[in-house]
């Protein structure tokens, strides 16, 4: 795991093959396995490999979510606010989870946050999702995952990069 920390960096561009079908299956084992609070599993996940659905993704907002029109899957990370009261942080682990196991798949990802933020002057990026991919109210969109063959390669962040000065021993400061 320390190893996909170090190397692991968002991808943001992919080559156009489609992803096979056991990777998919290990996909979706990983974030149906993922740890959540009591047990509630508030997630739904909205696996996304239609050309077309993919381009209005890449709508979601203004900065941000464009490279997801070139990607050849898409996975929406969404939570039922009636399922629980920390869908947020259940369906982050999840995300996170899945960002970690595209890496070790030799796959590339990006994550695009999705929840409180603007799709335009007039709409939120959530609802513009919600309305697309026919979401009822009560299912929250936290984010999406671009995901793809790597079309670019990037180093892992450099050991010397690391904010060891935020880690505090028993007492902040």
């Amino acid at each position: 795991m320390l190893e996909i920390l170090r190397k692991r960096r968002s991808i943001r561009k992919y080559r156009g093959e489609k992803i096979d079908d056991p990777l998919l299956d290990l996909l979706k084992e990983a974030v149906l396995r993922c740890p959540t609070a009591r047990n509630a599993q508030p997630w739904e996940f909205i696996f996304v490999d239609d050309p077309g659905i993919l381009e209005k993704l890449a709508h979601t907002k203004t900065m941000g979510s464009s490279f997801l029109a070139d990607a050849p899957l898409a996975v929406v990370i969404c939570g039922d606010e009636t399922r629980s009261d920390i869908w947020v942080e259940d369906c982050a682990i999840a995300a996170i989870t899945l960002h970690y196991t595209v890496h070790s798949l030799t796959l590339g990802s990006c994550w695009i946050h999705i929840r409180n933020r603007p799709h335009d002057q007039e709409k939120s990026a959530e609802t513009y999702v919600q309305e697309l991919l026919r979401l009822p109210a009560h299912i929250r969109v936290l984010a999406m995952m671009a995901i793809g063959y790597p079309a670019e390669e990037k180093p892992g962040h450099p050991e010397k990069s690391l904010l060891y000065e935020r880690i505090h021993e028993n007492y902040f400061g």
